[in-house]
Order: structure tokens, then C-alpha cells, then sequence
């Protein structure tokens, strides 16, 4: 069951207030809720509440709280992921999956091979941050992560500690040869457009200490194959070390 976003503000003597215009729509117009039905709801500070509906008017839905508890539906680190837009629906892929795989953020990043001109990209960031918005709710995360403005790999590699490139051409080392990631620990993900890494930027890697270049394996994957596949090995091999 999807749930859907609150604010504490909305909490009053153990009922929920929904009269946020777009939520009310949703549960009252779009799914049409009645009385009796149950929901979920997380507010700001990730408290998951059972609710059962208690009324729907013309501008408010009202539900009594059952139960409520710390949302576990998060990472035990902060994974972060800069990849090189791709064209129309491939990008809104890449971004839904990032989101459902519980990705802190995302940086579009426009590479020297990227498809997409940077005019594009920027008009495009509201888009990705509501489809990272819907997908939260779809899949029970505690947070909505953020889709940041359009950064540079240089800027961005600064910025992060540790930074894992997926680049299979030029890597040998997996993840298993790396350090382990550990709770708390800020990882910054990068995944290349198609057309792959330019030799400046597989030089930009290779001069920096804090980056670790890796491959996936000898199979050569499509951007949005590699993006799912790159986050999905990181949440395998190490989330499961962290607490929750």
C-alpha cells in the first residue's frame, strides 16, 4: 500500500487532517476513499501512522490514528548518484528506480558525451524531482530524496569523500575489492551516458585519491541498466552490514 506524505502540523488529538490540495485530490477524487478504509501516512520526522478514515468532505479527509513507529524503509548510509541524463523515458527510469532503490539524491551531470543538451536538462529537473516525489509514496520510503541542480564531475567529485565510478572499459576491480562502506558513509555513485566516459574524464578519475573505478562485470550494460544494476550490488553487499 502506498502511503502519502504529511506534516506533524496536520496531527491533532490523534487525527490526521488532509486538506493539502494535491493529497486530498488523490485520496478523494483519484481513489475515490470512503469511510472505514485504511492509509498510511509518514510526516517529516519519518513516523510511519496506521490510519483508518474517520470522514471525507468537500475539501478535507479526515483519519484517526491507529498505530504509529519509526519508518525503517531507508538506507543505513547516504548514497548519492550522479549520472549523465538520457533521452525522454529513459531518464524517468532511471530516475523511478534510483528513487524505489533508496538513493539520497540524484546530480544530473552533463558529460562530455551526454545526448542531452543542457537547456533540456534543466527544464527537466521539476519533472525528475515529482517523479522521485510519486515513487517515494509508491514504495514506502521514510524520505523523498532530492534531484539537485545540474552539477559538473569536478565540482561534484570535491564535494564527496568517497566517489565509485561504474566505467567498464577502464576498471578491473569490483566492489568486493573496495573498502566497505559503513553506516553514516556518504557514497557518490557515477554512471556515464552511452556513449561512455571521455578520455579527460577518465583522466579526472584516475588523478583523484577519493575515487574508486569499477566495473560490473564483463558484459558491456545500456546507462539505465547500469545505473539499477550499480545501485542494486551496493544495497546487496553492504546494507545489510548496516543497522537499521
Amino acid at each position: 500500500m502506498p502511503h502519502f506524505f504529511i506534516s506533524t502540523k496536520d496531527i491533532n488529538n490523534n487525527y490526521i487532517n488532509i486538506s493539502d490540495k494535491d493529497t486530498y485530490n488523490h485520496l478523494a477524487r483519484a481513489l475515490r476513499i470512503r469511510k472505514g478504509e485504511k492509509l498510511l501516512f509518514i510526516d517529516e520526522n519519518q513516523i510511519e501512522y496506521e490510519t483508518v478514515v474517520d470522514k471525507v468532505t468537500s475539501d478535507e479527509v479526515q483519519v484517526k490514528i491507529e498505530n504509529s513507529y519509526k519508518s525503517f524503509r531507508r538506507l543505513g548510509f547516504r548514497l548519492y548518484l550522479a549520472q549523465s541524463p538520457l533521452r525522454s523515458e529513459a531518464q524517468s527510469f532511471v530516475v523511478e528506480k534510483a528513487t524505489e532503490l533508496g538513493v539520497t539524491g540524484i546530480y544530473p551531470v552533463h558529460t562530455d558525451n551526454c545526448a542531452v543538451n543542457v537547456e533540456i536538462i534543466q527544464k527537466k529537473i521539476a519533472k525528475w524531482q515529482k517523479i522521485m516525489y510519486e515513487a517515494s509514496k509508491q514504495c514506502e520510503r521514510a524520505d523523498i530524496p532530492v534531484c539537485f541542480e545540474l552539477d559538473t564531475l569536478e565540482n561534484l567529485i570535491s564535494k564527496f569523500q568517497r566517489v565509485i565510478v561504474f566505467c567498464e572499459r577502464e576498471a578491473v576491480n569490483t566492489l568486493k575489492d573496495i573498502e566497505p562502506i559503513n553506516e553514516d558513509d556518504e557514497i557518490l555513485v557515477i554512471i556515464g551516458p552511452e556513449g561512455g566516459f571521455s578520455d579527460r574524464e577518465f583522466k579526472l578519475f584516475k588523478d583523484k585519491n577519493n575515487v574508486e573505478m569499477l566495473t560490473l562485470g564483463n558484459l558491456i550494460l545500456k546507462a539505465e541498466t547500469a545505473v539499477t544494476v550499480a545501485l542494486g550490488n551496493i544495497i546487496y553487499e553492504y546494507n545489510t552490514k548496516t543497522k537499521k
